[in-house]
């Protein structure tokens, strides 16, 4: 429950991170891909409590979404809309190459 609801979150961050892309709010987009999906939102989302219990693939795919969430933030405090939309694709590569892979029973 705890991870779907997680990952969940994930998906409305995305949403409000286009949003805000295309207002060309990027100050806002860097900030809830930073804080909502990037390496710094690994301790609010609990990273600590559940990453043993995922597969160790499961973990890495995770590792380069955040990773990828970081580097879009960065992307996005440049206010250069283009390499932000393309940072945002690398973050979805990532979810859609988990979800593929992966599922909560």
């Amino acid at each position: 429950t705890h991870m779907l609801a997680n990952m969940r979150d994930h998906l409305t961050a995305i949403d409000t991170i286009l949003k805000a892309l295309n207002e060309g709010r990027f100050d806002a987009a860097a900030e809830v891909a930073e804080q909502r999906l990037g390496m710094s939102s690994l301790d609010d989302h609990g990273a600590a409590h559940m990453a043993p219990l995922m597969p160790e693939g499961m973990r890495a795919a995770g590792g380069q979404m955040h990773r990828a969430a970081s580097r879009l933030a960065l992307r996005a405090q440049e206010e250069d809309a283009a390499a932000a939309y393309a940072a945002l694709g690398d973050v979805t590569t990532a979810c859609v190459n988990c979800h593929a892979t992966y599922r909560i029973r």
